[in-house]
């Protein structure tokens, strides 16, 4: 298939999809006055997502239509709704717990492995910024992307959900069209969106004017200064895909019945989660009206009050040191008295209400709530144990994502060696390697050194298991060292078969034996 020559864009299948991409946007980056246009607040919006009757009712029909966020304000009167950015929280969170530590990459092939490695300091927060958006809009893309003019190699890129037309096949990714808009909709409702189409062996780049979200006229990419230099066709030499699908979670319980949408990732904030968004913001707004309508206010005698001139009104000074005389007398009935009037706050109620809706959120995606730093007291050090414990569901849920990017991120590492080795000449060979994840939380030394006198007590375990399991990380060559120090201190280990062994490790690591051939000396 080729770039589009003409129709709606995005094309009119992911309409639907694209409207609930731009609800969750807005939560995730907690704007409110989009969250009031997008549920139909503000006059003459376009209501998202879709219209109906029932939203421009008055009383409780039309409330419970519009939600909180699109209960329309009343004439005269300034907006007080508030927003909780619970969304951006949750998203940041779920991008933490996956890569807050770099992800280690193995390979067989020494020139393959010190390749990836030499490319994670880079990979390692676009990562994290992928993660955190597609937690929001339930994917994100790894394109592959080069400019010899900023670097001689090409690198991995993110890209957001709601910046791609996928096409899939047997729910793989077949094809891909990244698009951005290079310049807004003028006042005559006219952009410019640059398109750039992957596919096996080739990318395809093409500049459109849209009219009112029509595609108005297909124009050279060398009309705007974000396009020129660009060929139209540019031949990869590969006939892999040079972008990656990356899920956030699925199944897709909105789009499963969508064959645009099911092979998509799943939103942390899908399903309803947003209602109880949305209900966390009306509550946090009453409670902050509460305090409004709470402050002190003073009822003053008419006599009491300065005034200002014919047609000015007259007011009081509060910090007025010395005021007229009164010429009058006190009647007894305090008529010239000051009283002050302040409203009862509910600060109890709209805490706990706030508390109930949060851990219901949390619950609804997936997390615990002492991730968030909640939970009542708790031990000023915990034991990593401890951790794990309390963040159970939090962990549950990482080690999902774990299983949905791990997969998509090899692919985008293999495509990009591919791409060095036969466009840019790299002498790197190309290798599948494995990825694993670093530890969200760190083992408790105390109980991992138990566990191993435990097992030694029982004969239940080799010296070299327990050095592996205390010490997770490390290559054969420091376990075999450490084993043999272990053995040497406790006697079980006599000098000749040590140096024997350290020779032995030496040559493993490719140093050069001593010239005399005594182990002995």
């Amino acid at each position: 298939m080729a770039l589009p020559d003409g129709g709606a864009w995005p094309p009119a299948p992911h309409a639907p999809i694209y409207r609930q991409y731009r609800v969750l946007d807005a939560w995730y980056r907690g704007d409110a006055d989009e969250l009031a246009r997008i549920y139909g607040a503000e006059s003459g919006a376009r209501v998202l997502p879709a219209d109906r009757p029932s939203q421009y009712r008055g009383g409780i029909v039309g409330r419970v239509a519009r939600w909180f966020w699109g209960a329309p304000t009343p004439p005269h009167q300034r907006r007080t709704k508030l927003h909780v950015p619970v969304a951006s929280d949750i998203a940041t969170m779920s991008a933490d717990l996956l890569f807050s530590e770099p992800p280690e990459v193995v390979a067989d092939d020494q020139a393959t492995r010190a390749r990836l490695e030499a490319l994670m300091p880079e990979l390692h927060p676009r990562l994290l910024e992928g993660a955190e958006l597609g937690a929001a809009l339930g994917g994100y893309y790894l394109r592959a992307v080069w400019d010899t003019a900023v670097s001689p190699m090409p690198w991995l890129d993110v890209v957001a959900a709601d910046a791609a037309v996928p096409e899939w096949r047997w729910g793989r990714l077949a094809a891909v069209t990244f698009w951005r808009v290079v310049e807004p909709e003028d006042d005559k409702g006219r952009s410019l969106v640059h398109l750039e189409r992957h596919e096996p062996g080739a990318i395809l780049h093409g500049l459109y004017r849209l009219d009112d979200g029509e595609i108005d006229r297909v124009l050279p990419l060398d009309a705007h200064p974000a396009t020129t230099g660009l060929e139209p066709v540019v031949d990869t030499r590969i006939r892999r895909l040079t972008a990656v699908y990356v899920p956030n979670m699925r199944p897709n319980r909105e789009w499963r019945a969508h064959p645009s949408g099911a092979p998509l990732g799943r939103s942390d904030f899908a399903g309803p989660v947003l209602a109880l968004m949305d209900a966390l913001d009306e509550v946090w707004s009453s409670w902050m009206r509460d305090i409004r309508l709470g402050k002190a206010r003073l009822v003053v005698p008419e006599s009491y009050l300065t005034d200002l001139g014919p047609g000015k009104g007259a007011h009081f000074d509060l910090d007025a040191e010395v005021y007229e005389g009164v010429n009058a007398l006190d009647s007894g009935d305090g008529g010239m008295s000051l009283s002050a009037v302040q409203f009862e706050l509910r600060v109890t109620e709209h805490r706990d209400t706030c508390a109930e809706l949060l851990a219901q959120i949390l619950r609804a995606t997936g997390y615990s709530a002492q991730s968030f730093g909640l939970g009542g007291e708790q031990r000023a050090t915990p034991t990593a144990t401890e951790v794990q414990a309390r963040e159970r569901r939090s962990l549950v849920t990482r080690a999902r994502k774990v299983l949905y990017t791990r997969e998509p991120l090899v692919d985008a590492l293999v495509m990009l060696l591919d791409l060095e080795r036969a466009r840019f000449g790299s002498p790197v060979p190309v290798e599948r390697p494995r990825i694993e994840f670093g530890d969200s939380v760190a083992p408790d030394p105390r109980a991992l050194a138990e566990t191993a006198d435990l097992m030694r007590r029982a004969e239940a375990a080799s010296t070299e298991t327990l050095v592996r399991m205390l010490h997770p990380d490390w290559e054969d060559p420091d376990v075999t060292a450490e084993v043999d120090r272990i053995r040497a201190e406790s006697g079980a280990l006599d000098p000749v078969e040590a140096v024997t062994n350290a020779m032995r490790r030496g040559e493993q690591a490719g140093l050069d034996p001593p010239d005399d051939g005594d182990p002995t000396d």
